[in-house]
């Protein structure tokens, strides 16, 4: 993908108020992560012109902060 094709895919999001946050979080990679209600995507542009996408759907759970401790207990080291 070109950068003016980027750029496109940029204006897109915009024209359609759809949220995104611009990172880089790899040396060859630009990363555009996007949120719409129940996704989150993560859109990378590699410097080779590949696109790599990685959607994250939402189960629909909904829960309170007791869920809190269970994640921190569940992710630390």
């Amino acid at each position: 993908m070109e950068l003016k094709d980027f750029i496109h895919f940029l204006n897109k999001l915009e024209n359609n108020n759809i949220f995104y946050k611009l990172d880089k979080i790899r040396d060859e990679a630009i990363l555009v992560e996007v949120v719409v209600p129940g996704q989150r995507w993560e859109i990378e542009f590699m410097e080779d012109d590949t696109v790599v996408i990685e959607k994250f759907i939402s189960d629909g759970d909904i829960y309170d902060d007791n869920e809190l401790e269970k994640l921190l207990k569940d992710f630390s080291d």
